[in-house]
C-alpha cells in the first residue's frame, strides 16, 4: 500500500478488508488515549474501571468515525461518477486513515504534542494521508485524479480538525 499504492489499489478493487480495517481502527482508538497529554494523565491517575471505559470508548469511537468519515468518502466518490465497491472504499479509507497517522501517535507516546519533531511528523503524515486516499479513490473509483480529490477532501479536512489540529496546535 506505501511502496506501490496504484498497483496495490489496483488489485484490491475487489476485496474487502474488513478485519485489518477494524483491527488498527480499534488499536489506534487505544493508543490515541496514551498519546495525548491530557488523557493520558486522566486515565493513568483514574481507577481500573473508569480507565477501561475511557480505552474501549476511545477504540470504539475511533473505529465508529473512521467508517462513517470513509462511507463519506464512499457516496462523495460514487457523486462524482466512480463506480468502486463499497467495501473496499471504505476499509481501505479506514486504513490509510490511521495508519498514516501512526508515526506521529507511536512519537507522542513518549514525546509532548508541542514537540515540533511531533508537528512535522503529523503535518507530513497528513499530507501523506491526502496522497494516498486520493490516489485509492482515484484507482479503486475510477476517477480523474481533481475528482478524487474532491471526493477525498472532506475525510481530509474531518481528519484535520478533529484529530491533527487539536494536537498539533
Amino acid at each position: 500500500m506505501y511502496r506501490s499504492p496504484g498497483a496495490t489499489f489496483d488489485r484490491m478493487r475487489d476485496h474487502q478488508v474488513w478485519l485489518p480495517a477494524l483491527c488498527v481502527s480499534l488499536l489506534y482508538g487505544v493508543l490515541a488515549v496514551f498519546a495525548l497529554d491530557s488523557t493520558y494523565d486522566q486515565v493513568v491517575h483514574s481507577t481500573f474501571a473508569v480507565a477501561l471505559w475511557a480505552i474501549g470508548g476511545a477504540a470504539v469511537a475511533f473505529t465508529l468515525a473512521g467508517g462513517v468519515l470513509s462511507a463519506v468518502t464512499y457516496v462523495l466518490a460514487r457523486q462524482s461518477g466512480g463506480d468502486g465497491p463499497w467495501q473496499s472504499t471504505v476499509g481501505l479509507a479506514a486504513l490509510i486513515s490511521w495508519t498514516t497517522d501512526a508515526p506521529r501517535l507511536l512519537l507522542a507516546l513518549f514525546l509532548p504534542a508541542g514537540n515540533p519533531v511531533v508537528q512535522v511528523v503529523g503535518w507530513a503524515t497528513w499530507v501523506g494521508c491526502a496522497v494516498l486516499l486520493t490516489t485509492m479513490v482515484r484507482r479503486i473509483h475510477d476517477l480523474p485524479w481533481g475528482k478524487a480529490a474532491g471526493a477525498a477532501a472532506v475525510q481530509l479536512l474531518a481528519l484535520l480538525v478533529l484529530i491533527k489540529l487539536p494536537t498539533l496546535g
